[in-house]
């Protein structure tokens, strides 16, 4: 099914916490009916404390304002800000409360990934970047580097119905039935701009494959170029053929990765892939400056996506996503030389070289990650619909471990 995209919008690019934050606390100030939030984490941070006491000022003014947070990744909300939150009149709620940490279950690694706000039915924000300071985490990997959009105009609605409907499935859930959704904002769908855009998201029921169904449309279609930034990539079998049949057709694939991690198994997995996607002429870089976040993509300079899926099993098979597609010349014109300015300032290109020159063990390790990955997915149940043998992957199949 081909992405239908809803004219009329205005859409503004935000790099990394350093431009989200001040967009966003300056919408939460001005709201005046209703917010949502939702996010992975929500720190115990600056950034942390600036967002609630922004919404907790919004609450003192009238304004019902719903936040939703991960279990995982928030596992320390209820102990740092809910009590505040609660008491200041905020409506905040846990998806999925983390019981066990060793409970090796399905529905555990079905998370809460997105990251979206929604401010009077009027203002969206959508993008890879979660309720934490850009500087929270080790010198070396500070600041963070993402993306976010602002969004205003007809496809605020469809961000309007995904957070109204992720609060009353989290509500029931829970049995918050004291926290009743307020009486339905209609979205202005007036024109705000001239830019086209659609928001996707990915769930277990009517959306498991509309982000990366869009992915593939996108890639089938290219004819000059393709550029991919990140932070955690091993695509499955259709996404790995769509690379390798664009890199037969002559076009220009670059993908930017991690340099630096937080969860060395999937950067050791992903460069398995390496030696295969050189040999079929696709560039690879690896964001070395500091921690890389984003899940952004650009494709002949027209098409693009921002949001929080990224290119791999966990997010493409199991988490709640959410990701912006846009088909506008100016927005992708200006994203795409963002990722360039950033893989110009911090990053290192991969080269055949690197990779032959590198120890036995620097190889072993790239292999034993990729089959542990793949055995964690095979024990979801989801292997199959992800990927099959390799051999039914020509082109980024992973290197074996005497190479």
């Amino acid at each position: 099914m081909a992405t239908e995209f809803l004219p009329g919008n205005r859409l503004t690019l935000l790099n990394s916490g350093e431009q989200y934050f001040p967009a966003l606390l300056a919408a939460i100030e001005a709201a005046s009916i209703e917010i949502y939030l939702e996010s992975y984490i929500f720190a115990d941070d600056e950034i942390g404390h600036e967002v609630t006491s922004a919404l907790c000022r919004a609450a003192a003014r009238g304004v019902q304002v719903n936040v939703t947070v991960d279990g995982f990744g928030g596992r320390n909300f209820n102990t740092d800000f809910l009590p505040r939150l609660t008491t200041a009149g905020v409506r905040a709620m846990l998806y999925r409360p983390e019981i066990g940490r060793f409970h090796m279950r399905r529905h555990r690694l079905r998370r809460l990934h997105r990251k979206l706000v929604v401010i009077d039915a009027a203002i969206a924000f959508v993008g890879g970047i979660n309720i934490v300071d850009d500087h929270n985490a080790p010198a070396e990997m500070c600041p963070r580097y993402d993306y976010a959009v602002r969004l205003e105009g007809p496809t605020v609605w469809q961000v309007h119905h995904a957070v109204r409907r992720m609060w009353e499935i989290v509500s029931w859930v829970n049995f918050k039935r004291r926290f009743r959704l307020a009486p339905h904002i209609r979205p202005l769908r007036e024109d705000a701009g001239n830019q086209a855009a659609t928001l996707l998201i990915r769930d277990n029921i009517r959306h498991r494959n509309d982000i990366l169904h869009a992915y593939i449309e996108a890639i089938d279609a290219a004819r000059e170029e393709i550029l991919i930034a990140n932070a955690y990539f091993l695509p499955g079998v259709r996404f790995a053929r769509a690379l390798q049949a664009a890199a037969r057709r002559g076009v220009k694939i670059t993908i930017l990765l991690q340099g630096k991690t937080d969860h060395p198994m999937l950067r050791f997995a992903t460069q398995a892939l390496y030696a295969a996607a050189l040999d079929i002429g696709i560039r690879i870089f690896e964001y070395e400056k500091s921690f890389m976040h984003a899940k952004v993509a650009v494709i002949d300079g027209q098409w693009a996506t921002v949001g929080s899926s990224n290119i791999d099993p966990f997010s493409l098979l199991l988490a709640k996503e959410a990701n912006l597609v846009v088909n506008d010349g100016v927005f992708a014109g200006e994203l795409r030389a963002s990722i360039h300015d950033a893989m110009a300032g911090g990053a290192r290109e991969m080269r055949d070289a690197d990779l032959s020159s590198q120890p036995w063990h620097s190889h072993f390790m790239r292999w034993l990650s990729y089959g542990l990955v793949r055995l964690m997915v095979g024990l979801t149940g989801y292997g199959p619909k992800h990927w099959r043998a390799d051999e039914e992957t020509p082109g980024l199949s992973p290197e074996s471990p005497a190479e």
